[in-house]
């Protein structure tokens, strides 16, 4: 997976955002991103387990990068999301039904 890039401010020196040409470096984004990610996990689910949470984090994933749409626009673009694509009970937990 390829990243626009990385760069770093130094909270311990007093450095919280800082302009480099036509980037800005801060933490915000990443910040705002685990503030969603705690509410989910608190408010919805309550506890999660460590061998689901990349479902979890999954989640709060698209929320936060479908946060500038509507509801009915990100309902759209997760159906489509999901094409041909299947999730059965007996898949999710080895059961027949």
């Amino acid at each position: 997976m390829a990243y626009a890039s990385h760069n770093t401010v130094r909270h311990k020196d007093g450095e919280y955002v800082r302009q480099e040409a036509d980037v800005k470096v801060t933490t915000n984004t990443i910040e705002g991103f685990f503030a969603g990610l705690k509410r989910q996990i608190r408010g919805t689910h309550h506890v999660v387990s460590k061998k689901h949470l990349h479902r979890y984090v999954s989640e709060a994933e698209f929320k936060y990068n479908t946060r500038g749409l509507d509801d009915g626009a990100r309902t759209v673009l997760a159906i489509q999301s999901a094409d041909h694509r299947r999730l059965t009970y007996r898949e999710q937990t080895g059961k027949a039904k």
